[in-house]
């Protein structure tokens, strides 16, 4: 009996170690999940998966476009070497929107995870923000709203190719209808030269009939047809994104303000209650030293 004693006193020890090393971890982990800022994560990912669709399926859609109207609307190379150049400067800025939002999206996720940490210790009255930090979650903010604007307008350009390929898709489609009564299938064209994408001397420049036909039933029409689309839902992901990044940078500068003014507020009201308690000890003496 006296042997057990020590031994179930030990297990007891050990059982309270052990809850208070899990209790100490779950702690852990919830003042850590505590600070993760959701909100800018949730934008990151949105932000990487709309460049991810963007520059991904926007630089082999331009490659099936060069291919199929190298083979089908200008079978000619010096009639559509401007346009061939222009893909290729569209390709690189892609490379480089890619780039440039991957290091972006970092920034800002790393800025939430600043700010949120800042404002916790601010309404605990542990840290007090600097100058240099509101200048910063200004800044970026000024930058995405500039990143904004430019989106936006890749967002209303990607709808361009769209629209080109949804004119043809549903031409093909009237073509190829049941209902429809087309006596002279020839006479029905796609001229891509008045979209001003090749010269209007490119040969042949146009496609009617079975060829259209043909065309639309080529790998390359379809692919790329389907890749605008998703490009341009990347672009519009993206639109979202930088939308969702504005509102949390001005509501972590609007929350920043007003903790410093907070603060200095706090800071005049105890140097007044300083003053005056400061002021009642002098008056005290004052009073002992008359009775005295």
């Amino acid at each position: 009996m006296d042997g057990t004693k020590p031994a179930m006193e030990s297990n007891t020890e050990e059982t309270q170690e052990e809850t208070q090393e899990s209790k100490g971890c779950f702690e852990c982990c919830i003042k850590c999940l505590g600070g993760v800022p959701y909100a800018s994560l949730v934008a990151t990912i949105l932000c990487f998966i709309g460049v991810a669709l963007f520059c991904g399926c926007g630089h082999v859609a331009l490659s099936g476009t060069l291919t199929m109207l190298d083979n089908h609307f200008s079978t000619v190379t010096t009639d559509h070497a401007t346009l061939t150049m222009v893909i290729q400067i569209l390709q690189y800025i892609i490379y480089g929107i890619a780039s440039f939002f991957f290091v972006y999206a970092i920034l800002l996720l790393a800025e939430g995870f600043y700010t949120t940490s800042a404002i916790k210790k601010e309404l605990q009255s542990d840290f007090k923000t600097t100058a240099c930090g509101r200048c910063i979650t200004a800044f970026f903010m000024f930058l995405t709203y500039i990143m904004f604007l430019a989106f936006l307008a890749i967002f209303g350009f990607t709808a361009i190719p769209v629209f080109l390929f949804f004119n043809m898709w549903t031409t093909c489609s009237a073509m190829r209808s049941p209902d429809a009564n087309i006596t002279s299938p020839e006479s029905i064209c796609v001229d891509v030269r008045q979209y001003g994408i090749i010269p209007w001397n490119a040969t042949p420049g146009k496609a009617c009939g079975a060829t259209l036909g043909d065309i639309c039933n080529t790998s390359e029409f379809y692919l790329s047809y389907h890749l605008y689309i998703v490009t341009f839902a990347g672009a519009g992901a993206t639109v979202i994104a930088l939308i969702h990044y504005l509102m949390i940078l001005g509501a972590n500068w609007a929350y920043l303000k007003s903790a410093v003014s907070t603060h200095d507020y706090q800071d005049i009201k105890t140097k007044d209650d300083q003053d005056l308690e400061a002021e009642a000890r002098s008056k005290e003496g004052q009073n002992s030293s008359s009775y005295s």
